[in-house]
């Protein structure tokens, strides 16, 4: 199948590492289309539609003519500019896929969303986290991947000089708790000099991702739900601390099946508190949780694994009926676009 992703910017680089995956582990030929730039951080581009010369706009024009699957991300849709073109005339009896990763104007406004949906008859809806459901019925989780594999996603032998560090990625400040855990720092770091806080912002994601290799435990967030910087530590085998809620946990276990997950839950700045000061004074908890956050990264949230499950998604994909706007037909029966991966 020949997939088009279409997104303003990549969001938080899962678009670039699900074709990376799906040109690795399947037999699907993927396309990402991107429009801007934001922050620092570096991912990798395919189409990048600022940098395309003539050549490079014939070439969008004929991979969007010859698409099976348009994959749009965030806010995009057939009608957002890609230079001088857009997706819409070539829309006519392909698949259409609207992809939210909790967007701002998203969780503000769901119902506008859930009714221009509905309008148009679109069926295949996707959110990034469990949380999104609440907020767009009839959608399906999927989860995000990260290479597990790659030199920068394993594990890194720590330094020996009798600190630890602490560390947090937060792409948005305001919304990832990050006031909480600098004000958790501070009175833990009166008591324990030795604890460093490694705040990773506006960087390259590559040297986002070095950094926090380097460090002994990373915090996430605690809005409930998790984000990549929480695979990318899982994955780098590092104690984990996010304020996942139960709802997330469970849809989590149900999706993999697995009971037992790796993150340490903090769901409150007095928790939070409680569980760094825990594992800032126990290396021997924080290499067994390390340990049990890279297992679980390799066995069921693998990248191989999730590339199938993706590939599942698309190969069962509603599709438009030409004379009927507004109704959709399944490709295959089986609500697939959740699939799990097993």
């Amino acid at each position: 199948m020949r997939i088009v992703m279409i997104a303003e910017n990549d969001p938080a680089g899962v678009g670039s590492l699900l074709r990376s995956a799906l040109v690795r582990h399947t037999d699907h030929v993927c396309r990402l289309v991107t429009t801007q730039t934001r922050y620092n951080h570096g991912y990798e581009k395919d189409l990048h539609v600022p940098g395309l010369d003539a050549a490079g706009l014939d070439e969008l024009a004929g991979v969007l003519e010859a698409a099976d699957a348009f994959h749009f991300h965030m806010l995009a849709d057939e009608h957002m500019p890609l230079g001088p073109l857009t997706a819409a005339p070539f829309l006519a009896g392909k698949a259409v896929v609207h992809h939210h990763h909790g967007h701002p104007v998203f969780r503000s406004n769901p119902r506008m969303f859930q009714e221009k949906y509905r309008d148009l008859g679109r069926a295949n809806l996707l959110v990034s986290t469990p949380d999104l459901l609440r907020l767009l019925p009839g959608a399906r989780w999927q989860p995000n991947l990260v290479p597990q594999n790659a030199p920068l996603y394993r594990p890194s032998p720590r330094a020996t000089d009798g600190r630890v560090r602490l560390g947090h990625s937060p792409t948005r400040k305001d919304i990832k708790n990050t006031a909480d855990l600098v004000a958790v720092h501070a009175r833990l770091a009166a008591e324990m000099p030795w604890l460093d806080l490694e705040v990773v912002d506006d960087v390259p994601h590559v040297e986002c991702l070095a950094r926090k290799q380097a460090c002994d435990m990373v915090f996430d967030h605690m809005q409930g739900y998790y984000g990549m910087s929480s695979l990318e530590a899982l994955s780098q085998g590092l104690p984990t601390i996010a304020g996942l809620d139960d709802w997330n946990l469970a849809a989590i276990r149900d999706f993999f099946q697995r009971d037992d997950l790796p993150w340490v839950v903090a769901r409150t700045r007095e928790e939070l508190e409680t569980v760094v000061r825990r594992l800032a004074l126990d290396p021997d908890e924080r290499r067994r949780i390390g340990r049990a956050s890279r297992r679980f990264m390799e066995t069921a949230w693998s990248e191989k694994r999730l590339a199938a499950s993706w590939s599942a998604v698309y190969e069962n994909l509603h599709r438009p009926v030409p004379s009927g706007r507004g109704r959709v037909v399944p490709v295959a029966s089986g609500g697939a676009m959740g699939a799990n991966p097993a």
